[in-house]
């Protein structure tokens, strides 16, 4: 008894105790966001943009700005974050510095927002007419701080990254007037027209989106061709013999133009120019703008055409844009400004479309042979067939990922899934093609849709939003089907393997062989790698470094992982094609892969049991006589 009291006394002090004890609690401090709401009202007056962009050794650009302003008190500069094209608030702000505001001479306080850190706030003295903006655009000039944009013999300059815009106005009416002083030698080019002056370019005055959307290339070693009469191609390179298109190669950006129009049937831009780059030094870049696009590629464009197909799915996939994304694009995606967040679940329509229509132009004009077009789909389509993420996040949520993973890498991306709206957007539309010639007997394809759908409007370099419903009211305006239903179970189906109907009814099937297409050796090559994906289940880099492996692949399963290191193959020294040699050995059921592998300062010996020879992905055409592909591919008269 005596017991039991002395055991509920001691709980009833030690409950005592808690109930006395009080735990601080703090409140969250509150935060009023003071940074003007973006208006659809003029801004009073012109801002001045002047660059210096000739300190090419140290990649560093120097900016200054004039902004009227119409009374004194409280303003917020705005640094570009939500870009367009990169879907993501992806705007480089750790690379500004030396920022200087003044006002009659006299030196400004600026204040960084505490949570939105690209917004500054500033207090305009009384009398002020004007205020003056200094600072620097420091690039990167190294890989490891982001893309290389300035090098001794070539720059891509855009707007975005070297200028201030003040908040409280929609982008598009706030006028702007920028200037440009390039290296002495070098020739500019961009889509928004400009006069020279020597070295220095004072482009027409404009708004503020569309200089943004304006971007520029310049180099010492410069090439433009005329593609139409209102389209050119703009080169800069690091040497002057990458110039050397030619006139074969530049015939068939002609007919990419050609094909291109003939597909839509209208032109949003008064001129387009393309912005390509032929570089082992300055940073690769796929970006779509209105009148122009970003194409920055390594060396051998021209000079190793005959080589494979390499990147030159680039330049039509972003040449398309200028139709799907720019001037068709989804309502949610559309901003006043660039610094409303961005909602990227059109994206299935604005870049899956786009890729769709990219492969289908190269093949159309002849920058990739048909041949090459297909083995370049069956990779695609095999990718995606082996995907085990799809059991677990669905198409529509990949939207999300330039905002999630703001495109760094990751080990697992078989598992995570990436962008995966661009090529699974790809096969989805596949698949509308060849329900759109089903049930029209083959009257209608998707080139109707495109025609209707991004085609109106001639000459409109506007935007013209859209939403799902509207998608679904064009289509069913070519062909009757229940296409919400169709692309809803598309968009959020986890199904296991690839939406690969649009190949089957269209008349390919994919398969696999112990040989690999030219398109995928080329794509090897170009990525230094041996790419065993459909045997082993991963990549290995020629120097044995493994930078993939595929979810729940023989490789997995043994354990294998991103980063290590492959040292030897069967007791002999790794090469790529001792690799492979293994493999094919293995498929008599005695001889299983033996690897030595290193991960940082450990090696271990791993066995792969795996008997299934070597797999390569191809199409391969079901019957005989032109099919739904064959016409899909076929260039237009």
């Amino acid at each position: 008894m005596t017991a039991h009291y002395l055991v509920l006394a001691s709980i009833l002090a030690s409950t005592t105790a808690l109930a006395q004890t009080t735990n601080s609690k703090p409140q969250p401090v509150p935060f009023t966001d003071t940074i003007p709401a973006a208006r659809d009202i003029p801004y009073p007056g012109t801002i001045t943009l002047d660059v210096d962009a000739t300190d090419t050794a140290r990649a560093i650009f120097n900016i200054r700005q004039t902004i009227p302003v119409a009374q004194p008190g409280p303003m917020v500069l705005l640094y570009p974050a939500w870009l367009p094209g990169n879907h993501s608030p992806s705007g480089p702000i750790s690379k500004v510095a030396g920022l200087v505001i003044k006002a009659n001479g006299q030196r400004i306080a600026w204040t960084r927002d505490p949570v939105d850190v690209f917004a500054f706030h500033i207090d305009v003295p009384a009398g002020a007419a004007q205020i003056e903006v200094e600072f620097q655009y420091l690039s990167a000039t190294d890989r490891n701080q982001g893309r290389i944009q300035m090098t001794p013999e070539m720059l891509s300059l855009q707007w975005e990254k070297v200028s201030l815009y003040p908040a409280g106005y929609y982008t598009r009416n706030i006028p702007v007037a920028a200037s440009v002083k390039y290296p002495a030698g070098w020739t500019a080019a961009s889509g928004l027209p400009a006069t020279a002056s020597g070295a220095t370019y004072r482009y027409q005055a404009t708004d503020y989106e569309t200089l943004v959307d304006s971007p520029t290339i310049a180099g010492r070693h410069f090439r433009r061709e005329a593609l139409s009469p209102r389209v050119n191609l703009n080169i800069v390179a690091d040497n002057a013999k990458e110039l050397a298109a030619t006139p074969d190669q530049i015939a068939a950006h002609k007919r990419l133009v050609d094909q291109a129009i003939k597909l839509f049937g209208a032109q949003h831009y008064d001129n387009y120019e393309f912005l390509l780059s032929i570089s082992d030094e300055m940073g690769g870049i796929g970006l779509e703008h209105h009148r122009s696009s970003e194409n920055g590629v390594g060396t051998g464009y021209f000079t190793k055409w005959n080589d494979g197909p390499g990147p030159r799915n680039l330049l039509p996939h972003e040449y398309v844009h200028s139709w799907n994304g720019k001037f068709r694009r989804g309502a949610d995606l559309w901003t006043p400004d660039y610094r409303t967040p961005m909602r990227d679940s059109l994206l299935w329509v604005y870049e899956g479309q786009t890729q769709f229509w990219g492969y289908i132009l190269q093949a159309r004009s002849g920058i990739v042979s048909k041949q090459d077009t297909l083995d370049m789909l069956a990779i695609i389509a095999a990718y995606h067939d082996n995907l085990p993420a799809r059991s677990w996040r669905d198409l529509i949520d990949t939207t999300n990922d330039p905002i999630i993973a703001r495109r760094q890498p990751k080990a697992w991306v078989s598992y995570q899934r990436s962008e995966d709206y661009y090529n699974e957007g790809l096969m989805v539309w596949m698949e509308v093609d060849s329900i759109l010639r089903k049930q029209t007997g083959g009257k209608a394809s998707l080139d109707d849709f495109a025609r209707a759908f991004f085609g109106v409007n001639d000459g409109d370099w506007g935007q013209l939003t859209y939403t799902f419903d509207d998608v679904v009211k064009t289509l069913n305006a070519v062909a009757p089907y229940d296409w919400a239903s169709f692309l809803t179970a598309r968009l959020t189906e986890h199904a296991k393997g690839a939406p690969l109907n649009g190949f089957t009814d269209n008349g390919y099937r994919l398969v696999y062989a112990e040989e690999p297409t030219p398109a995928f050796k080329d794509r090897e090559k170009s990525r230094k790698a041996v790419d065993l994906s459909y045997s082993l289940g991963m990549v290995v880099g020629n120097d044995g470094d493994i930078s993939s492996v595929l979810w729940d692949s023989p490789a997995f399963k043994a354990q294998l992982d991103v980063g290590a290191r492959l040292v030897s193959v069967n007791g002999r020294a790794f090469t790529g094609e001792g690799l492979k040699e293994a493999i094919t050995a293995a498929r008599d059921g005695t001889h299983p892969v033996e690897l030595i592998v290193r991960s940082g300062d450990r090696f271990q010996t791993v066995s792969i049991d795996y008997r299934g020879g070597l797999r390569y992905p191809r199409l391969e055409k079901i019957g005989n006589g032109e099919n739904g592909m064959d016409r899909l591919l076929a260039p237009r008269k």
